[in-house]
């Protein structure tokens, strides 16, 4: 048996009195660690997980290879000792996203150590996307389910084979640290709570197949939490709401990136969806908000915040494709950080007639590395594209990194082959520091029948650089009204 986590633990317990615990997380027989990285905390090893990214057929893309990841529960501040074991070069080592101000320090020994005073979840890298370690601290768990109890799914430390659970009104499944459930989760029903430490793992199964019609699938459900656990290797779609109401999707960790349409949350025709302090890597889109149904009905009052995305071939956020919802509306992304991405980041593109209203981008902090690099020559290139023809897909030098795209369009997923409609949309508090790459916002409408209404840009700031009015990285086409940039 190999010993997967260490969990430190400061839960607080009768009367209020406070006990400090401590676990050891067990990586079952099988289960492999990493070849490249060691973690220690108080003196103690924590074996080190891994997941893969690019099975056949995808294996023609270089997302990096194998990663690890390693979980901890603390309510005090940690020290991680942590050694890269392949002899790779660290002078450029950096923890992702910059914006938590953790920097890894080195010991003369040639170990790293990290420094840790909050629940967070981060990076550590070396060369970008090569071999990565994830690093997932938690805070302690409270009132962890009685196993015993009729309406509590429990699985133990251990790999387990479990195909399809099935969840209805008023269960809870628990995933112990420790635990690898190797299956898919249908909920169906109100009041189910999805919890623990553990890992639900999709990474048995090719794409686009699995036990169940998504990793984690909620369907005409209400009152749904998720909270604390991580799913590695998803098979297609990830987590996905549909026509639901009351879901709320916490703590969740996604190491993702093994095959593509593995999308990290997709909320569809769902009312009341709260995504928070969750971390998101992918090949497919992190977030996508979709409308598949119209009968099923609006996609609406979903709000993501304090998320780390890491998209590794599409979007990080995608809103609209194969949406036939009346309307998609009061959305609103704040406080995240992306990390790695490769093309259009936030994506909205309403069509079959939809209404895309009241969507807010604000304290969105962009990260670009070598894979999103373009010469000074390219980005030069960038000041000549004419504004009326981006309305339309363009390539510059082999990128497209845009960060805001918004057009009513029409594509090969519609059923009404007819553009929706975009009003009232801000983007406020948005910087993006690293290698200089092209970073340009995008807004027009589709013709004279369906008009972007309502455009808000203020304090975008590119490489330390805010951009105005007259910025020739804002595009700005046609049909389109009420635009304000400040």
């Amino acid at each position: 048996m190999n010993k997967l986590f260490l969990a430190l633990a400061l839960a607080a317990i009768a009367l209020g009195t406070a006990r400090a615990q401590e676990q050891k997380w067990q990586v079952p027989d099988g289960e492999k660690v990493s070849d490249f990285w060691s973690v220690e905390l108080d003196g103690q090893n924590i074996d080190v997980a891994t997941a893969r990214t690019a099975d056949a057929p995808f294996d023609e893309y270089d997302y990096g290879g194998e990663y690890a990841f390693v979980s901890v529960d603390a309510n005090k501040p940690i020290t991680l000792k942590i050694r890269e074991k392949s002899g790779a070069n660290l002078d450029d080592l950096t923890i992702r996203p910059k914006s938590l101000g953790i920097e890894p320090k080195r010991t003369k020994d040639g170990a790293i150590l990290v420094n840790v005073d909050k629940s967070c979840r981060f990076s550590l890298e070396y060369d970008g996307r090569l071999h990565p370690l994830l690093v997932f601290v938690n805070p302690p768990e409270r009132d962890v389910p009685d196993p015993n109890d009729p309406n509590v799914v429990y699985f133990a430390p251990g790999v387990h084979r479990a195909d399809a659970i099935e969840l209805s009104d008023d269960q809870t499944l628990y995933l112990a640290p420790g635990a690898f459930v190797q299956g898919g989760i249908a909920v169906r029903g109100k009041n189910v709570k999805i919890r623990g430490r553990g890992v639900l793992d999709s990474s048995p199964w090719k794409w686009p197949e699995g036990p169940t019609g998504h990793v984690v699938d909620i369907a005409d459900s209400q009152n749904v939490s998720i909270e604390g656990i991580i799913i590695r290797g998803a098979s297609h779609w990830t987590i996905v709401p549909y026509n639901s109401e009351d879901v709320s999707i916490s703590n969740v960790k996604i190491c993702g990136g093994r095959v593509q349409n593995d999308d990290g949350i997709n909320p569809c025709n769902s009312r009341r969806v709260s995504i928070s302090n969750c971390f998101i890597r992918t090949d497919d889109d992190c977030v996508a908000l979709k409308g598949l149904d119209e009968a099923k009905g609006n996609c609406e009052d979903v709000t993501v915040e304090n998320c780390v995305f890491w998209c590794d071939r599409a979007r990080i956020v995608l809103m609209g494709h194969e949406s036939r919802a009346p309307y998609m509306r009061r959305v609103a992304f704040k406080n995240c950080d992306v990390i790695h991405s490769q093309t259009r980041n936030f994506l909205l593109e309403p069509g079959e007639l939809m209404r895309m209203e009241d969507v807010l981008f604000e304290n969105i902090r962009f990260e670009t590395g070598k894979e999103n690099a373009l010469s000074p020559e390219a980005l030069e290139k960038m000041k000549d594209i004419d504004t009326k023809s981006l309305r339309f897909d363009i390539d510059v030098a082999n990128k497209d990194n845009w960060l805001f795209v918004g057009r009513p369009t029409v594509n090969q997923y519609m059923k009404t082959q007819e553009p929706g409609y975009i009003k009232n949309v801000v983007i406020r508090n948005i910087s993006v520091d690293g290698p200089a790459s092209y970073c340009g916002i995008l807004f027009s409408g589709a013709d004279e029948s369906h008009r972007t209404e309502g455009l808000t840009i203020e304090n975008v700031s590119l490489f330390g650089t805010k951009l105005g009015p007259d910025s020739p990285l804002i595009h700005i086409g046609d049909f389109i009204d009420n635009v304000e940039i400040k």
